[in-house]
Order: structure tokens, then C-alpha cells, then sequence
């Protein structure tokens, strides 16, 4: 599996297209970039394709794809990131007994983040989560490449709240590794921090959930109309 690290070749995280005619000497790369970035913000991630990225950025949809290959590696070279490969923590993920999925689901996450220790996420997800707009696509591109995928293999009920429970966990581990550091758990390894959270993960993506409000019960509630 290949792990995460930054692109120094693009402009980061929240890099903006530049408009107008292309500048002498700009890289094509750079270009499809700035419109890829222009084109998940505005149509959101599902409904934008490579086809459309390209049209924005001047080129044929062959060179898009020379570059990276289909929209879910698009995606992540605009995040500023490259070599992440969610279709392969998801193979990582599903191979091998249900029981364990969650405790797999949770190495081969952590693994990919672990190979530059950590800097990928340091310098990426805050970048990402002060820009609004590539803020919002995160559960989009969760919800179609990543979670999305294992927990509809399952077959199971709730799977939208589940993949939100699922994320919600990851997200928390994530903080507590990288972002802000917390003891002990910021130096286990990755086995450890499968074995001790991958239970929880397991019962999200599994168990039986509590019975609760029904999903846009809580709209409703809070609407001036609701009883």
C-alpha cells in the first residue's frame, strides 16, 4: 500500500484556478489542477467527471488522465496529495472475515498516514478544512471512494448514519495521532491502534445502533412549523 505525501508540485490544498488566458510557460498539470479544484467546488464531487474537468481546463480528457489517471486520483493530487489510493485501503479493508473489518479498516488507514509520520496530515486537512468549498466535497468523496463502499457491501440498515459513525471515529483518530497528539495513543503502532479501536469501527459498521430519531426528524423538529 502507498502511503500519503504532500504534492510540492501543486499549489496546496486551496490553490485557485487562475482565469483568463494561460499563462507563458504554465504547467499543464498545474492547469488541469487549478480546474479540477474550480470544478469539484462548484458542481460538487460526484457530479464532476474527468470529461468536465478537462473541458474546463482547455485540455482533451486524455491528457487529465495521463496525468491522474480517473477523478478519484484528481481529486486527491487537488487535495495536495498523491500516491493515496482509497480503492486500495478499501481492498485492504475487505479482504478477509467481517468480523475484522473494523480492526482492518482502521490499519490500513492508519498505515497510510504513518509512512511520513504523520506530516501529510499536519499540512493537508488543515489546509483543506479552512476552504470551504473543498470542506463540504470531504463526505461526498468519503461517502463514493472510501466508507461508502465497505459499509454497502455489508448490506446492513442505517448505512448512511453508519458510514457518518464510521468517519466520525476515523476523523478522531486522525486528530489524536497528527493533529493534536495525545499520549499514548499518538505512539502506538498501528496494529495496537487497530486492535484497541478497530472494536468500536467493528460496531458502527455491524452492531446493533440505538434506536433513535429517524433520519430528518431533527429538521423537523427544529422547524418553525414542527409540533
Amino acid at each position: 500500500m502507498t502511503g500519503g505525501r504532500v504534492d510540492d508540485r501543486a499549489d496546496g490544498p486551496v490553490g485557485t484556478a487562475r482565469r483568463g488566458r494561460r499563462p507563458a510557460g504554465q504547467d499543464t498539470r498545474e492547469l488541469v489542477l487549478a480546474g479540477a479544484r474550480e470544478e469539484f467546488r462548484e458542481r460538487g464531487y460526484e457530479a464532476a467527471s474527468v470529461r468536465s474537468v478537462a473541458r474546463r481546463a482547455g485540455v482533451d480528457p486524455g491528457t487529465v488522465r495521463h496525468w491522474f489517471g480517473d477523478k478519484t486520483h484528481l481529486f486527491t493530487a487537488s487535495l495536495g496529495l498523491v500516491d493515496v489510493d482509497p480503492a486500495a485501503i478499501v481492498r485492504a479493508a475487505a479482504e478477509g472475515p467481517v468480523e475484522s473489518l473494523g480492526e482492518r479498516l482502521v490499519r490500513a488507514v492508519v498505515d497510510v498516514w504513518d509512512t511520513d509520520y504523520g506530516e501529510t496530515v499536519r499540512l493537508v486537512i488543515p489546509a483543506v478544512m479552512a476552504d470551504p468549498g473543498l470542506r463540504a466535497l470531504l463526505p461526498q468523496f468519503l461517502g463514493a471512494e472510501l466508507l461508502g463502499p465497505i459499509v454497502r457491501r455489508l448490506d446492513v440498515e442505517d448505512a448512511h448514519l453508519r458510514t457518518a459513525l464510521v468517519a466520525s471515529q476515523m476523523a478522531g483518530v486522525l486528530m489524536t495521532r497528527y493533529l493534536v497528539p495525545i499520549e499514548p495513543l499518538a505512539s502506538q503502532p498501528p496494529a495496537r491502534v487497530a486492535a484497541l479501536v478497530g472494536p468500536t469501527v467493528q460496531r458502527y459498521l455491524t452492531g446493533d445502533l440505538p434506536a433513535g430519531i429517524a433520519p430528518g426528524a431533527r429538521e423537523e423538529q427544529n422547524s418553525p412549523h414542527g409540533e
